[in-house]
């Protein structure tokens, strides 16, 4: 089985740039929360106002804390084959009438191969973050072991949650749709 970054292609020509998500009233949402791995609860329906207009996408992310928003065309992808990883919230993005969501990954996996990525780091007792030591500090050259992934189909690594993964079967049916703004790297 193979696995790939899902990241936002900010290459996609006149697109859109989503900022971060806001409550009912427009106040800060605490935007983190949908890189913790762990399911939320919403008080209200969120709104993401756009940062730069432009062309809409399938999937993009946030500005700061780089939720993922996936269109109502593309979320039955990951609500079908991936139901236990992940979470659907609705969102309502700015100027746009279709159905938004956002991609709430409530699954973790511990696989990243340290010797097989290029560069990992790890906070050490003396960075003076006692709350992080011996997680990661940087990961470059992400690689993953595909043997402790189980039957996970959309995660976040353990201790690297920033980065978002997905199955080869996730990647070819988002393909398979055309779904813009997703671009795909093997790890």
């Amino acid at each position: 089985m193979r696995y790939f970054r899902l990241s936002d292609d900010v290459h996609v020509s006149g697109r859109w740039y989503l900022d971060d998500p806001v409550d009912p009233r427009g106040g800060e949402v605490d935007r983190w929360q949908f890189e913790s791995g762990l399911p939320v609860a919403m008080d209200g329906h969120l709104r993401v106002p756009l940062y730069r207009a432009g062309r809409a996408l399938d999937f993009s992310v946030t500005a700061v804390g780089g939720a993922p928003v996936v269109h109502a065309r593309v979320a039955p992808i990951f609500a079908e084959l991936a139901a236990t990883d992940v979470q659907l919230v609705p969102v309502d993005v700015e100027g746009q009438s279709d159905e938004f969501f956002i991609l709430n990954v409530t699954r973790v996996v511990k696989c990243i191969d340290d010797q097989a990525s290029a560069e990992v780091h790890y906070w050490k007792p003396e960075d003076g973050r006692p709350e992080k030591t011996g997680n990661y500090r940087a990961v470059h050259g992400l690689r993953i072991d595909p043997s402790k992934v189980g039957d996970a189909k959309v995660f976040r690594p353990w201790g690297w949650l920033v980065v978002l993964l997905v199955s080869e079967e996730l990647k070819k049916a988002l393909e398979r749709v055309g779904a813009t703004g997703a671009k795909f790297k093997e790890v």
